[in-house]
């Protein structure tokens, strides 16, 4: 065997040295949800993951890791006139995700951000196409709509939007109470129409009850003791009352103590 100088030594450890450094920056590991994008000398060549996975190294580099988990974007839309010019402010929450990670790194630069502004002008078009009440009573229509008009453009971009809820709807405090004002008057109206109602009921109810006293004397005057005994038997006040009455209610008792007698 041909003995090796400490220099040939020293280049041979360094060569290992160097094939080991070499292996071990070509060494990926990406997590159950991950997915790395490779590209090989600048163009798309897979998508590894998940586990342990290697890469070339200088020829290959990892472009992007994409999580495929579901993320949730918060959606605003302030001082926006709906389709009966009310000017308010909405707020929604969308759920997505990464379901081609190839078209998310290298169909749009930037997917996050790109299917934000998406979903904003989405909304600020449903807005418009929609009056206010129909945003406040119709809100499962309307997360429908949205979710329909954002699906087209994620869809290219390798993403899938699940759902966009509408989380919040404000409108300005002046507008809120001139509102309030409107609805409080409405629901005065609708009582005092109510009581109307009610008194036209009870007026009849006195019609009949005045033709029956009418017809019956003995009627009239037992309800006038019965209105005299609830009028007197929780407070234990006095009342003055008519002779004439007196002498009617006397009769009256007279006339009830005979038929008792028969």
């Amino acid at each position: 065997m041909v003995a090796l100088t400490w220099i040939e030594a020293a280049l041979v450890i360094f060569l290992i040295f160097l094939i080991f450094a070499v292996l071990r920056t070509g060494i990926r590991i990406a997590n159950q949800w991950q997915r790395a994008v490779i590209l090989r000398l600048g163009k798309f060549n897979r998508v590894a993951g998940p586990g342990l996975f290697f890469k070339i190294p200088i020829i290959e580099k990892i472009s992007e890791v994409v999580s495929l988990q579901v993320e949730v974007t918060e959606i605003k839309a302030e001082q926006t006139l709906t389709k009966d010019t009310v000017p308010i402010n909405v707020k929604t929450v969308m759920f997505w995700r990464v379901v081609d990670p190839r078209a998310a790194v290298v169909e749009v630069a930037d997917y996050e951000n790109s299917l934000e502004l998406a979903a904003q002008t989405a909304l600020r078009e449903a807005i418009g196409a929609h009056d206010f009440t129909e945003l406040l009573t119709q809100r499962a229509s309307v997360d429908t709509a949205l979710k329909t008009a954002i699906e087209e453009k994620a869809r290219a971009w390798g993403l899938e939007v699940q759902s966009i809820e509408i989380q919040d709807v404000k409108i300005p405090d002046d507008l809120q109470a001139s509102m309030s004002r409107e609805a409080q008057a409405e629901r005065e109206q609708h009582a005092r129409v109510i009581l109307g109602e009610s008194e036209i009921a009870i007026a009849q109810k006195f019609v009949e009850a005045a033709k029956v006293y009418e017809q019956n004397n003995i009627a009239l005057q037992l309800r006038a003791m019965n209105i005299i005994y609830e009028t007197t038997k929780e407070r234990g006040s006095t009342i003055l009352l008519p002779t004439g009455l007196l002498d009617a209610l006397s009769g009256l008792t007279s006339v009830l103590g005979r038929e008792a007698k028969t």
